[in-house]
């Protein structure tokens, strides 16, 4: 069982790990030895999960979501097998943790009087510069 937060907890049976032969240092240790975790959570299905969060959950995955719902999550860190699923199984818990967090409603808010018009008259000043640019006309 993944403990997230008090109140979620992923079960075993939501969870799938395959492993596979891991890229970079490490030597013949790479070509012989799966080190890699790939770490697959059935997010849509979860019984653990409430709506809000699974929303939210999606979008903060982006391309680790897959079309069927689920979460991958792939950790290559380590020679260690185990280092690597533990350290897979946190990043979970923790892109888990930064759904549950409800954001902020934002309050929309008007630009003061003052701003307003220190805006237009630099729009004003740049309006000015730019005319003094042109092609100056003589009058014969």
């Amino acid at each position: 069982m993944l403990h997230v937060t008090d109140q979620i907890a992923i079960e075993e049976w939501e969870l799938s790990e395959q492993f596979t032969r891991s890229q970079g240092p490490g030597g013949q240790n790479v070509n012989k030895v799966e080190t890699a975790v790939e770490l697959r959570f059935e997010a849509a299905r979860s019984p653990n999960l409430p709506d809000p969060v699974k929303r939210r959950l999606q979008r903060l995955a982006g391309r680790r979501w897959t079309q069927d719902g689920a979460i991958l999550i792939l950790a290559q860190e380590t020679r260690s097998q185990a280092r690597n699923r533990e350290i897979a199984r946190d990043r979970l818990a923790d892109l888990i943790r930064r759904a549950t967090e409800v954001p902020k409603r934002r309050i929309a808010t008007r630009p003061t009087l003052g701003s307003q018009r220190r805006r237009l008259k630099a729009k004003a000043v740049r309006g000015d510069v730019k005319a003094l640019r042109a092609r100056v006309e003589t009058e014969e």
